[in-house]
């Protein structure tokens, strides 16, 4: 029943994700605001249809620690499950993501549509110029900046080297750095079809001051935080 309920999933959202990459070349014309409140209904319908027929739901912790003004999200990146969450967990916000994406048919037109920061991750400093301008351009004009620091999503368990970029940026623009560690993968892991009945847990953490740290320094501290608590969480379903 897993696999079937996995297979229904998929035969749901290909049809909305077809109607909402159409719709997002028609809403062009409108500011970005209303762009981003429109095609983020795909990302909502989404996860109300996982839930539904995968029985994946979620809990979050620690929405007390979400800073008032803009700031930098520095995520585990596990599956596709938090690039849909986190947009209704924080403010509206723009992603850091691979250029190639922009390129899938249907699914890269919406996310194109949203403005993300689109890197090509072989430049090297100068895709990470581009982070450090553009990311401190939307965050001056009130947008929060995504980024998942291991660059890719990891397979349970694996802990990849963490980026300094996601605090490079922080401390540019002279915003807070707030890391968010969660066990998607246990439900929704890499490159899989089987979507697992279960809970997500997701938890943020307080917002790091970025004042007087190296990225570095700010990078350490936000990974110790999110290692930690990634290590309280369930690994497997029960």
């Amino acid at each position: 029943m897993t696999t079937a309920r996995s297979i229904l999933f998929y035969l749901g959202l290909l049809p909305v994700t077809v109607l909402f990459s159409l719709l997002s070349w028609l809403i062009l014309p409108l500011d970005r605001k209303t762009r981003y409140k429109i095609v983020t209904q795909w990302s909502r319908f989404s996860l109300w249809w996982l839930r539904i027929t995968c029985g994946v739901s979620s809990s979050i912790k620690g929405l007390e620690n979400i800073p008032s003004r803009p700031a930098v999200i520095f995520c585990k990146h596990q599956s596709a499950w938090e690039t849909m969450a986190l947009q209704f967990i924080f403010p509206p916000q723009v992603q850091v993501v691979k250029r190639e994406l922009l390129y899938v048919p249907f699914f890269g037109w919406g996310l194109a549509s949203l403005n993300p920061i689109a890197i090509d991750r072989s430049a090297g400093a100068k895709a990470l110029r581009q982070v450090l301008r553009v990311g401190t351009e939307r965050i001056r004009e009130g947008w929060w900046v995504l980024l998942f620091p291991e660059g890719t999503r990891t397979a349970l368990g694996d802990v990849r080297e963490y980026s300094p970029s996601a605090a490079a940026l922080a401390i540019r623009a002279d915003c807070m750095l707030v890391p968010v560690a969660h066990n998607a993968g246990v439900f929704w892991s890499r490159n899989a079809l089987r979507k697992m009945r279960g809970e997500i847990q997701l938890s943020i953490g307080p917002a790091l001051d970025s004042k007087g740290k190296s990225a570095a320094e700010l990078t350490a501290e936000a990974v110790k935080w999110i290692e930690a608590q990634c290590a309280e969480m369930p690994q497997s379903v029960t």
